[in-house]
């Protein structure tokens, strides 16, 4: 063999060594998404139990959330308009997980935007929140609801909502 037609082997195998490995990696980023897209599917319940009564929840010194973030809403989270009778269809509930299951990192509530938006900056949260602080701290329990339900901690322990 030449060393020319060497070189080209040898090419040819790193080439082909890399699409192996650049494969591979998509592959696992693709398991690694799929599995935070289902522990979160897992939790649709809880969500609709637990975190989306909070949405409608008036806080002292705060509007409801579902005001800023329903029909006149320009930003990340858009709720569904709420109808006439005060409560989302089905319909609507699994289109508001969809749209709050955008903004959270699977498992990590400190990563993620739907927790840290509304959070105080003095406790770690998002000083550009224009809708104002309606958590102080992470130790406010509407606040630990949303950081169990990003955590994955009630499906992981079975728990009923």
């Amino acid at each position: 063999m030449t060393g020319t037609m060497r070189t080209a082997s040898t090419a040819s195998a790193t080439r082909q060594q890399m699409l192996k490995t650049l494969l591979t990696g998509i592959t696992l980023q693709c398991a690694v998404a799929s599995a935070g897209a289902q522990s979160l599917n897992y939790d649709y319940e809880f969500f609709k139990a637990r975190v989306e009564p909070i949405f409608l929840q008036k806080r002292a010194g705060h509007t409801r959330c579902v005001v800023c973030h329903a029909e006149r809403s320009n930003n990340a989270f858009r709720l569904e308009k709420l109808p006439a009778g005060g409560r989302w269809t089905e319909e609507q509930s699994r289109r508001n997980y969809e749209m709050a299951s955008r903004l959270v990192v699977p498992g990590e509530p400190d990563s993620s935007l739907l927790l840290l938006q509304p959070l105080a900056p003095e406790a770690g949260g998002n000083p550009y929140h224009s809708g104002g602080r309606q958590f102080e701290t992470k130790d406010d329990p509407q606040w630990k609801i949303l950081a169990e339900w990003v955590a994955g901690k009630a499906a992981r322990e079975g728990r009923a909502y």
